[in-house]
């Protein structure tokens, strides 16, 4: 793979996932042919700093959970109307490194690397 072409998907994208990550990205990439490459590139990776905006928002309602795949917390988040707004307020300090998980697992799995 192209260095460029891995430099512009890490300029690109590189705030959607943890620093940790993004040599095993690196290497990962370098890896793919081009077919791999924009698979990759195509993937609906989430912001963490929109998601963050959602749970300030929204989070009783369990919208960021619901965004993340995790459906069982986002219908348990909105039942309890965001645990009492408690697990609303933790959610508000975690969603951003969460998200950035599921960035990560999206494109473990959609590459299978």
């Amino acid at each position: 793979m192209d260095q460029n072409k891995i430099d512009m998907f890490l300029a690109t994208n590189g705030k959607k996932f943890s620093t940790s990550q993004l040599s095993l990205i690196s290497n990962k990439l370098s890896q793919l042919d081009d077919s791999k490459f924009q698979l990759a590139l195509s993937l609906d990776y989430k912001d963490p700093t929109t998601m963050l905006i959602i749970s300030l928002l929204a989070g009783p309602l369990g919208i960021d959970r619901f965004m993340l795949g995790e459906t069982g917390l986002g219908v348990l988040k909105l039942l309890t109307a965001g645990g009492c707004c408690v697990w609303t307020i933790v959610d508000w300090f975690l969603i951003q490194d969460k998200a950035k998980e599921y960035n990560f697992n999206l494109f473990t799995q959609a590459l299978g690397v």
